[in-house]
């Protein structure tokens, strides 16, 4: 599903609830996400499981999507495979957003690089005005092979 798309539920939407326990440890959003996925409560989540919640935020799951999704040994998908999807899919959504926020700054588009010009340009345009030397002083900060520019890399590190 595309980042930022609208989409529209369902009319007709399957409504699920989790009992929680009140003796029971505070669980966090992916294992309260988990127990939702795990349709029937057997602890693991099925392709079909799958494709159903991913169908409810009006997404779409082919047959073969969810099967390699949930490919383990049993053909069915547990906790902690479920977090490592879920958290692979976080770092693929900002690398991209790492990647478009690079690209505003480029010296020129596809150069790979920021230089103190386009560092002022861009800051400029975002009414924080510095100067050349300013600019050249916060690029060697992060400037980890001392050539004077950011590559992607370096800005990566630097917004981390």
């Amino acid at each position: 599903m595309e980042r930022g798309a609208q989409t529209s539920l369902p009319e007709k939407m399957e409504k699920r609830t989790i009992s929680v326990d009140p003796k029971a440890p505070k669980c966090n959003q992916t294992e309260r996400l988990f127990r939702y996925f795990d349709g029937n409560g057997d602890g693991k989540i099925s392709p079909a499981e799958l494709q159903s919640c991913v169908k409810i935020v009006g997404g779409e799951l082919s047959e073969e999507e969810a099967a390699t999704l949930v490919s383990s040994g049993d053909g069915l998908l547990g906790f902690d495979d479920f977090a490592k999807l879920l958290e692979a899919d976080g770092e693929k959504e900002e690398e991209e957003d790492l990647r478009e926020a690079f690209s505003m700054y480029e010296e020129k588009a596809g150069s790979g690089r920021i230089t103190p010009k386009s560092l002022k340009k861009m800051l400029s345009r975002l009414d924080e005005s510095r100067t050349i030397e300013e600019c050249k002083a916060m690029i060697s900060t992060f400037d980890l092979n001392g050539d004077g520019v950011l590559s992607f890399e370096e800005f990566r590190a630097m917004m981390r």
